[in-house]
């Protein structure tokens, strides 16, 4: 009895061990690291808070915002260290990067230290945000080369739960703070870099073999997702009606916290499944098949050629969808235009995303409506990226679509948002809110997916974070240039009419559909163009999408079981873990 009992307690430790260092419980990890790595999205909240207390004009505040969008998108430091060291490495450097820059911010707006310059500020926006490139890298990255055969449902996912992130931030800070947006600042600078810090462990590479059903699983998490997002959604809304209590924020967030951890069983039930085929393999009764391998000498040809020149060689790429090298993808046709599209998309979106608390403000609509804007569009954005992620991987498998085609339906999209706040149309902006959050969310997992299928997955920590970069670029043109400068114009335009002039340190504001009318007729023309310069790229990959783009590693995968048989065969015991 006592001796039964010590094996049962020895398999569960064995198989709790199993779980924690399996490949399933990593992208668990990657969830929770990703539900709360979306400051970045915040800005629109606390953002009014900066103002107020530096007496910055709106060119200013967009300045500041634009190197919040720099931050989060200039990650290839984090992608090259990534290249050549373990995930918990960028991680930890995230986690260390997110709490400064944050924290600092909330030291300047609680005027705990001097007034800063504002290239302080900047410095420490940039900072902060900059630890959101860490995060992606270490967990988004890691997850989608461990799952190589399901890329567009893991980006989807990921993605998806970044963009959740802010409204998930915003009800525990609802919880627990109250309606202070500076504690907001600190909440983000100390909630995920705790986080990160308890899941890296669990962030690693697993050589494993991907199986059929690691699909079906990751539907489960989809649909687990969904729910929460839906719970989001209602909360939000009830709360826009109803006044809620300190308790009552205390119970919604206790169900939230649950749904956030359910994809935990899913995870337990994928580990089970590998538990019972190890212990086929060695309780069954039936002795191991022999294998028969057949084994060919190859004559090794030693090439007496030089290597070619790193130089010469960028302009020489392999063909779409073989492993490229950095500079051969920096340098293609296909980056090129891949790149400037996403500058035309992002930067427009990026825009409303920044600006949408001061866009609510100047066309008249209440402060609560605009933090139901904010929030709800956490929402939007996390459907965009999880349509985008299912729904585009569905059409590419099954009708052999182009995925670049997905690009180009959302650029013309994002004009209908546009063109709704360009005319102020009665209660359009709570439509364009959910436009232009969909297709800002929608944006991420095109372009992660057509990198990481038109350029391999060899250098793709790296390459993703370039792909970034273009909404940086975007947001400077067409946040900072465009949209600051004209608001401003009109701003002063406006006190000029009524005889004031601004004061030093004074806050600059203005008021009615004139303020933002112009920059988003521009905004409306760019993303347009994008997405004409977009279907270049859906003409040059066409016949790549007509061809079965994940065959090659599914052989890579036949390939990898065979020898694990063989292993399996020659020793008599499983071989390494499946998981």
């Amino acid at each position: 009895m006592v001796l039964s009992e010590q094996h049962s307690w020895g398999k569960n430790k064995v198989f709790t061990f199993q779980i924690l260092r399996g490949r399933w419980f990593m992208v668990f990890s990657s969830f929770m690291i990703m539900s709360v790595s979306g400051a970045s999205y915040m800005f629109a909240l606390y953002s009014r808070e900066i103002k107020l207390v530096l007496g910055y004009d709106q060119s200013t505040l967009n300045l500041l915002s634009f190197f919040k969008d720099l931050g989060s998108n200039i990650g290839i430091l984090s992608g090259l260290i990534n290249e050549v060291t373990p995930p918990c490495v960028v991680l930890t450097i995230g986690g260390v990067l997110n709490f400064f820059g944050y924290f600092m911010i909330w030291l300047v707006v609680t005027k705990k230290i001097a007034m800063p310059q504002v290239w302080n500020m900047c410095l420490y926006i940039f900072i902060g945000a900059n630890s959101h490139c860490s995060t992606n890298t270490g967990a988004l990255v890691t997850s989608v080369k461990n799952f190589p055969g399901s890329r567009g449902i893991v980006i989807g996912i990921l993605n998806g739960y970044l963009g959740l992130s802010a409204a998930i931030i915003t009800q525990i800070y609802y919880a627990f703070y109250g309606n202070d947006s500076k504690s907001l600042i600190l909440l983000m600078a100390w909630l995920p870099t705790a986080i990160t810090f308890v899941f890296l462990p669990f962030i690693r590479h697993h050589r494993s073999i991907q199986k059929p059903s690691d699909s079906k699983a990751f539907y489960n998490f989809l649909y687990l997702t969904l729910v929460l997002a839906g719970f989001l959604m209602i909360i939000i809304i009830v709360e826009k009606c109803v006044t809620f209590t300190q308790n009552q924020y205390y119970v919604t967030v206790s169900v939230m916290l649950l749904l956030l951890i359910l994809p935990l069983a899913i995870v337990i039930v994928e580990e089970h499944k590998i538990w019972k085929r190890k212990q086929e393999n060695i309780y069954g009764d039936d002795p191991p098949k022999p294998l028969n391998v057949t084994t060919e000498k190859t004559n090794l040809v030693i090439s007496t050629k030089k290597q070619v020149s790193l130089w010469k060689n960028m302009f020489k790429p392999p063909s779409i969808g073989e492993d490229h090298t950095i500079l051969q993808a920096l340098f293609s046709t296909d980056m090129v235009i891949l790149f400037l599209a996403t500058i035309c998309g992002l930067g427009g979106t990026l825009t409303v995303v920044n600006n949408l608390g001061q866009i609510g403000t100047s066309l008249g609509y209440p402060p609560h409506s605009i933090t139901t804007f904010v929030s709800l569009m956490a929402i939007w954005i996390y459907l965009g990226k999880i349509v985008q992620g299912v729904v585009s991987e569905i059409i590419i498998t099954k009708f052999k679509v182009p995925r670049p085609l997905m690009l180009t339906l959302v650029l013309l999209l994002s004009c209908v948002g546009h063109l709704l706040i360009a005319f102020n149309v009665p209660n359009g902006l709570y439509v364009a809110s959910i436009i232009i959050g969909f297709c800002f969310g929608a944006n991420w997992p095109i372009l992660y997916s057509i990198i990481s299928e038109l350029f391999g997955l060899k250098y793709y920590s790296t390459l993703y974070n370039v792909g970034s970069i273009a909404s940086p670029i975007g947001s400077y043109l067409l946040n900072v240039r465009v949209a600051g400068n004209l608001y401003d114009k009109e701003a002063r335009k406006q006190m000029a009419a009524l005889g004031l002039k601004r004061k030093l340190g004074e806050e600059l504001n203005c008021n009615g559909g004139e303020c933002y009318r112009m920059a988003f007729i521009i905004i409306t023309s760019v993303s347009f163009f994008g997405a004409l310069v977009s279907l270049i790229l859906v003409l040059r990959t066409r016949e790549f999408y007509r061809n079965d783009i994940y065959k090659k590693f599914r052989e890579e995968a036949r390939t990898a079981e065979n020898e694990r048989t063989v292993t399996q065969n020659r020793t008599g015991e499983p071989a390494a873990n499946e998981g």
